[in-house]
């Protein structure tokens, strides 16, 4: 079970993973950046307690802790409990959702591993825009896609503001990146997937036309911008 601690100590040490997010957001390629996993708000965090990530603590007013007490009944990590002001001091900013967890990242997927078995994947080429990437995630679980492959000029689905807008789904589809492109999508080909590329051109065959071929199929998407390359 969860270990509640109470503390208003702005200085505490142990609440250094939730310190001056504004700053390095724990981004690994921002300085002071550790690449931990940041779950905003109530639904978020219980979607990261339910996922393979590690989670290393907790932060939250206690109305919000006590919320999610059932959730924590199984977990043995601290929960810490400041006041709404010590929590905005900490974080560096006013959280109106109150709660925040932080997790250690867990080990992708292969290409192969994300098509074994699954119907439906959807592949990103240059989405660089973070909401836009959590966007695309929560989208992906209403839809019932099964992972989603990263391909060059992507953001890191797991920066802090792709989670939030995901509303945590980017813990729950699976991804991984594909380092060879467009090379590595021939593990897609020889797992049997069809590869089909999302345009707005006039003529390009609907969605729901290309639905109807049996067999598992890759939608690729290109990025906000010139969409997809050429190659």
């Amino acid at each position: 079970m969860a270990s509640v601690i109470y503390t208003d100590d702005v200085a505490d040490p142990r609440l250094d993973d939730f310190r001056d997010l504004t700053t390095a957001d724990r981004r690994p390629d921002r300085p002071g950046g550790r690449g931990l996993v940041i779950a905003e708000g109530t639904v978020v965090v219980r979607r990261l307690l339910a996922s393979p990530y590690p989670v290393r603590a907790l932060l939250g007013v206690r109305r919000r802790v006590e919320e999610l007490a059932g959730d924590l009944a199984d977990v043995s990590v601290p929960a810490y409990v400041p006041s709404a002001e010590t929590m905005a001091r900490v974080v560096g900013f006013h959280l109106n959702r109150g709660v925040l967890a932080v997790a250690d990242r867990a080990p992708r997927p292969s290409v192969a591993d994300l098509a074994a078995g699954a119907r439906v994947l959807a592949v990103l080429e240059g989405v660089g825009d973070h909401e836009n990437l959590g966007a695309l995630f929560r989208n992906a679980a209403a839809l019932g896609v099964d992972g989603v492959l990263l391909g060059p000029g992507c953001s890191d689905p797991l920066y802090r503001r792709s989670v939030r807008v995901s509303m945590g789904h980017v813990l729950r589809v699976p991804f991984t990146t594909v380092d060879d492109w467009p090379g590595g999508l021939g593990t897609l080909r020889e797992h049997g997937f069809r590869l089909a590329a999302l345009t707005p051109r006039a003529d390009a065959v609907s969605v729901r036309t290309a639905a109807r071929t049996p067999g598992p199929v890759a939608l690729l998407l290109g990025s906000e911008g010139h969409g997809l390359s050429e190659a």
